[in-house]
């Protein structure tokens, strides 16, 4: 009997041909911050995966910090990203399009006017090399710098940031997505306000829990009245530490707040990323049983999946979508690979950011494989 990760599946609507979903995953390949006819072969060869969650895409020039990714902010950025739906369609695929703002995770050398990048507090990244912004340095060469010290949005800014969202939300209808997905998790801005520790503000957006999750929930509803709730998804990332994000004794409570909050408001999804720390899961399994409980909707899982693991979880209802994001890299046809069960190629690591198309276009199908010697005819 085939595994119901392989079995089609109802999105808030939107038919899957199955339950595995590629995870966002930035590539770096799009100057001009406009996705471009590379971007467009790129998904369409991964288009057998049920749902793609699109690389995150900025919804202003502020939110931006990462060099060549491409945006959606303008009408050229539009036009790119429709080139982009249109051969995820056409190959019967399903797209939404990941919306983006980074916050503090950003170089002054990207932000508008060269000014300071926004969060919530003032804290800084530490400095580490393996957790640094991917920008362009002085002398116009790709390389790695530290994130420039934030400055605190001011109270009467932050509205400004959910009508960037909605913009944003509208452009990726306009644009042909299926739906958008709020990022909300790894350390970008929105975890930059729900953490209480890089959000000391004293105002309607800090202190209480309520108030530290209120820019994730009004930015929602505010898509979700432009676009309906069926076409809403939101990524969160309980436990994570990526980006210099600190540890919180009430972390796990926090997401299960917003699991409940976000039930209420009838979303395609709730995609939860697992941050590994030290090689080992952050999510663990009773708590990702008590958030599908609090949310009650489909929940995606990312992060470090293996086959097993995938269909182990969605067969046991304890998540329904799996989402794979490094193995949709050398294996665009991951989906058939998982289900005949043959190997997977590695990506080339050096390859993952920039450039064209090598490590992006090049990477071959599996070869059929000869399940039996036929004998020839006596």
């Amino acid at each position: 009997m085939t595994s119901p990760l392989f079995h089609p599946y109802d999105l808030a609507g939107l038919p899957l041909h199955n339950r595995i979903a590629m995870a966002p995953m930035t590539r770096a390949r799009n100057p001009g911050a406009v996705a471009n006819a590379l971007t467009a072969q790129y998904y369409r060869q991964r288009a057998s995966a049920g749902l793609i969650i699109s690389e995150g895409t900025p919804v202003s020039a502020q939110g931006q910090g990462y060099i060549d990714v491409p945006g959606i902010w303008s009408a050229e950025q539009v036009a790119g990203w429709k080139l982009v739906t249109d051969a995820v369609h056409a190959a019967q695929g399903a797209i939404f399009a990941q919306l983006w703002h980074v916050g503090r995770m950003s170089h002054s050398s990207l932000q508008p006017d060269g000014g300071q990048p926004v969060s919530a507090g003032t804290r800084p990244v530490a400095s580490d090399p393996k957790n640094t912004s991917f920008v362009y340095l002085d002398d116009g060469s790709r390389g790695h710098a530290d994130p420039t010290p934030p400055r605190a949005l001011r109270t009467d800014e932050v509205p400004g940031i959910v009508s960037d969202f909605v913009r944003g939300a509208e452009n990726a209808i306009a644009a042909g997505f299926d739906g958008i997905e709020l990022h909300a998790a790894n350390g970008y801005l929105f975890e930059q306000f729900l953490n209480p520790i890089t959000n000391d503000r004293q105002d309607l957006y800090g202190g209480s829990l309520r108030n530290r999750a209120r820019l994730i929930l009004d930015t929602v509803d505010a898509m979700v009245s432009r676009i309906g709730a069926h076409r809403v998804g939101v990524r969160l990332a309980p436990n994570s530490q990526t980006f210099d994000m600190p540890a919180y004794a009430e972390n796990e409570a926090s997401y299960l707040y917003l699991a409940e909050e976000l039930g209420k408001r009838g979303l395609a999804y709730v995609h939860l990323n697992d941050n590994y720390l030290r090689g080992e899961p952050v999510i663990g399994e009773a708590f990702l049983k008590t958030f599908k409980q609090s949310y009650g909707g489909t929940v995606i899982l990312a992060g470090g999946l293996t086959r097993e693991r995938a269909l182990r979880l969605v067969e046991d209802g304890i998540i329904d979508l799996a989402a794979f994001g490094q193995p949709f890299i050398a294996n665009p046809d991951l989906v058939e690979r998982l289900q005949r069960d043959v190997p997977l190629a590695v990506p080339d690591r050096s390859t993952y950011y920039g450039g064209g198309t090598e490590g992006y276009l090049d990477y071959p199908l599996a070869q059929p494989r000869v399940d039996a010697v036929h004998a020839v005819p006596s």
